[in-house]
């Protein structure tokens, strides 16, 4: 038997035995000289006239994220509410005691950029005051970056709990399907009518980039275990989201008012999302307010805007509705 090394990275290895050439093999080890923390090698393996390529994934393991679940296995130590106001204090108050109606203790976390913010005060709940007019993703990061818990609960500040709103059901979905590296996001109904939606990716040329399809009430296969839950690419604005997976994905700041869809297309590929139709939260009758409205609802430059950002960012050549 005979081993020789010729450079840094080829190793020589001859046997008159099959049976000591193979336990050799069987012992050898693969060590990096590189520190990276994703990358990878190939490792090219030859016997006479034949060769095999073997890929080597050199990836640093990742730290586990735990939580403190608590004694108890109640809602109130795993789930915070999360929500946005802006110049909707009346509906707000009306939220925050549908909340307390039927989960007493939960913790709620306010973003709040209206242009004259009010104070908003009672037990578990933090409020969290902005400069003006920051924009939707701009308050969802605030809350979200705030949350102790393993799991957020997002509702839009004009929602009604009801005796529908089951967070506990929701929390039974993740829990049951706990994916590695992946965030399973659960989402119900408003006032009973599901809203979800599929994303599919076609890369295109690297001059000109992809495409990406949006379609309205797409949907794949149902959730194993779960026949009242189906994958698909983003759902509606009440959702229960895994802390740590969401924060890494996080919300585009630069997006202002017309945004929803756009964080589920940051995210695809790496959030695993659920829409379920056994869960439902209510959502209260629209007021007038013209000062809300002119925010709310602006011109077409932030469309034009938000599909500009889009085909820079994302790299798309196209961008298909339907």
């Amino acid at each position: 038997m005979r081993i020789f090394c010729s450079g840094e990275n080829r190793l020589i290895i001859e046997s008159n035995s099959l049976i000591v050439l193979n336990d050799l093999l069987s012992k050898l080890s693969y060590t990096s000289t590189l520190y990276h923390i994703n990358t990878g090698d190939l490792a090219t393996f030859q016997f006479k006239n034949h060769e095999a390529v073997l890929p080597i994934a050199i990836k640093h393991p990742l730290i586990p994220v735990l939580y403190d679940m608590g004694t108890a296995r109640n809602v109130s130590s795993q789930v915070t509410i999360t929500t946005k106001t802006f110049l909707h204090y009346e509906q707000l108050k009306v939220l925050l005691d549908s909340i307390r109606k039927f989960y007493g203790s939960i913790k709620v976390i306010i973003a709040d950029d209206s242009l004259k913010p009010e104070p908003i005060r009672g037990e578990n709940i933090q409020h969290y005051i902005m400069p003006p007019a920051q924009g939707w993703f701009a308050g969802r990061n605030l809350a979200v970056s705030q949350v102790t818990t393993k799991y957020f609960l997002w509702v839009d500040d004009d929602f009604l709990f009801t005796e529908k709103t089951k967070i506990e059901k929701l929390v039974e979905v993740m829990e049951a399907v706990p994916e590695l590296d992946l965030v399973l996001i659960v989402g119900g109904t408003v006032n009973g009518n599901p809203f979800h939606f599929s994303l599919i990716y076609e890369e295109g040329k690297e001059t000109e980039g992809g495409c990406l399809h949006r379609k309205s009430g797409g949907k794949f296969h149902s959730l194993p275990g779960y026949p009242q839950c189906s994958l698909a690419s983003g759902v509606v604005n009440f959702f229960l989201g895994r802390t740590d997976v969401v924060q890494r994905v996080g919300f585009d700041p630069k997006l202002l008012r017309l945004a929803h869809s756009e964080f589920f297309m940051d995210g695809l590929g790496d959030l695993l999302v659920a829409t379920c139709d056994h869960v439902s939260v209510g959502h209260q009758p629209r007021a007038r307010n013209d000062h809300y409205t002119q925010f709310r609802y602006p011109g077409k430059d932030d469309s034009e805007f938000k599909l500009q950002l889009h085909f820079f960012k994302n790299h798309l050549k196209c961008i298909k509705y339907g």
